[in-house]
């Protein structure tokens, strides 16, 4: 039975394998994203198991109430599964996105006692309940949960959007093919999320060399690369600048100061299109590159941001410079926006009658 399930997962062992060297070797990631994603290793690997052992008891009579027992940890596990997958990957999600999977995994457990979701008939064929077809359903609104919070919180690159739509693939050929296939399919599920999961976690280390790690937006770096390709593109920069980061990093902690910094990126890229980039290039300091833009696209970006972080307990001060006939150096783009940031600076200080920090 063991030497069956070595050969038949092998592949899947290898890829957890290779996950684990790469969570080892990764030294960008932060130490709740590497423990989630051993978390989501183990898990994988677990529901292997269950799955191997379910079907390898599948023809046998006498292992009836084991073989209900593993299917209902099979249907509950995965949700589970995508539920922390999403809770790994996108960023300042809570623990309460696990509930409608842990409601299902009650419903499913109820169920070998009710045949609610899925019974054995007595040829020990699997039969489906009035809820056979719940489990699909939450795996398929988990993963169109996932994607969509990939893509918002993405920086709608056509890079990054080609390895979340691979992903999305993924995820739901995972959903359509045990209907095509039936219970064959369910042998290389594990596989097929541990393949899809990898390879978007190492486009996603690859992309820390890009990446801002804290807030996910485009990096200093990237910055001057971006703006030295094609500069006659350029149509609009927006500077945005955080006000009062210093004190609060002085008064209640460094750590309260990044969960500002998080928040207010999620501000800067929620109104952002392929066509616009998002960059922390300082502590406090952002920049948007408008392409092919025009004046009107950016003044609606202007104001979702000032709107959406009117709703945040932070604030911030913005700037922007047009470049509508790409005769403008970016130098002096940037410098129009950074003097109408800093004018807003200086009056919300003003303003607040706190002390400029």
């Amino acid at each position: 039975m063991i030497k069956d399930f070595f050969l038949q997962n092998w592949p899947l062992i290898l890829i957890l394998l290779a996950f684990i060297i790469s969570l080892i070797t990764t030294v960008f990631l932060d130490k709740k994203t590497v423990v989630r994603m051993y978390i989501l290793v183990g898990a994988v690997f677990l529901l292997s198991i269950v799955v191997f052992v379910e079907f390898y008891i599948a023809g046998m009579s006498e292992f009836k109430n084991l073989r209900i027992a593993l299917m209902a940890i099979r249907y509950s596990a995965t949700p589970l599964i995508i539920a922390l997958i999403t809770f790994a990957l996108v960023k300042r999600l809570r623990w309460f996105i696990f509930i409608p999977a842990i409601a299902l995994a009650i419903v499913d457990f109820v169920s070998i006692f009710t045949g609610i979701v899925f019974a054995i008939d007595e040829n020990n064929n699997l039969v489906r309940g009035p809820l056979g077809f719940l489990p699909f359903i939450m795996v398929g609104l988990y993963s169109v949960l996932l994607i969509y919070l990939l893509i918002k919180r993405s920086n709608k690159k056509p890079m990054e959007i080609v390895y979340i739509s691979f992903l999305a693939f993924a995820l739901g050929s995972g959903l359509a093919l045990p209907f095509i296939y039936q219970g064959e399919f369910a042998n290389i599920f594990c596989i097929i999320i541990a393949v899809a999961l990898f390879s978007y976690f190492e486009f996603s280390v690859l992309q820390l060399v890009k990446k801002d790690s804290l807030t996910g937006l485009l990096n200093r770096h990237a910055y001057f690369a971006d703006v030295s390709n094609d500069p006659k593109n350029i149509t609009a920069i927006i500077s945005i600048d955080m006000n009062g980061l210093k004190t609060i990093n002085d008064t209640v902690g460094h750590a309260a100061g990044d969960e500002a910094l998080v928040t207010l990126s999620l501000c800067f890229m929620r109104p952002l299109k392929s066509k616009q980039s998002g960059y922390r290039v300082g502590g406090d300091e952002f920049i948007i590159v408008c392409r092919k833009t025009s004046k009107e696209e950016v003044l609606r970006i202007v104001d979702q941001i000032s709107k959406s972080v009117a709703e945040t307990e932070y604030s911030c001060a913005i700037g922007y410079s047009f470049n509508l006939d790409g005769e403008k150096p970016v130098s002096d783009l940037l410098k129009e926006s950074d003097e109408m940031m800093y004018q807003n600076k200086d009056k919300y200080y003003q303003e607040s009658g706190l002390r400029k920090r």
